[in-house]
């Protein structure tokens, strides 16, 4: 078990440092190119291949990292307004989808990128595979979180919608209940 939880931390790092250096290969890229432009310059024709590169790399590996915190995009409608038992079966039961969901679309994005490996980008001549390697590592990243977000609900009576982040209206449910 204390292998998984460093290999989790440093897939974690990991994660954080790709994500940051992504997000300010963004900032460089669009911030330089338009201040070239605006001084008269003339825009860098690289820009926007390598912004490309950055936005496809945050945004899926992105997925992974914010299912390990718990901050992906959720419809609480209706796991808010249902009791303990219901939330539970829910928080086993969205993850659960969610991972085999994100397996098979990690499965047909390796297919894409199996298919781009003859393409290139226009100004920087480099393989379009760098491009979009990105999606299946991202979704199969966050179908692992998913499956593991799966579990803790499994092995644990509190409800979870993270691995290490408890729901914390079934948390503040069950205090108001034992002080009644």
């Amino acid at each position: 078990m204390k292998i998984f939880k460093w290999l989790d931390l440093g897939l974690k790092r990991t994660e954080e440092a790709v994500l940051s250096l992504a997000i300010i290969t963004i900032t460089v890229m669009v911030s330089g190119n338009t201040i070239s432009r605006n001084l008269g310059l003339g825009g860098w024709a690289f820009a926007e291949e390598i912004s490309q590169i950055a936005i496809y790399m945050a945004t899926f590996l992105g997925l992974g990292y914010v299912a390990r915190q718990g901050r992906h995009i959720s419809m609480t409608a209706l796991f808010d307004n249902v009791s303990y038992k219901y939330r539970k079966a829910l928080a086993l039961i969205i993850p659960l989808v969610t991972a085999f969901v994100l397996f098979a679309l990690a499965y047909y994005s390796y297919d894409y990128v199996l298919a781009s490996q003859n393409r290139v980008t226009n100004y920087l001549r480099i393989s379009y595979v760098w491009m979009v390697v990105w999606a299946p590592i991202g979704f199969l990243l966050g179908g692992i979180q998913f499956l593991r977000n799966f579990w803790v609900n499994v092995r644990n009576k509190d409800v979870y919608i993270a691995a290490e982040r408890k729901d914390y209206d079934t948390e503040q449910e069950a205090k108001e209940s034992n002080q009644l």
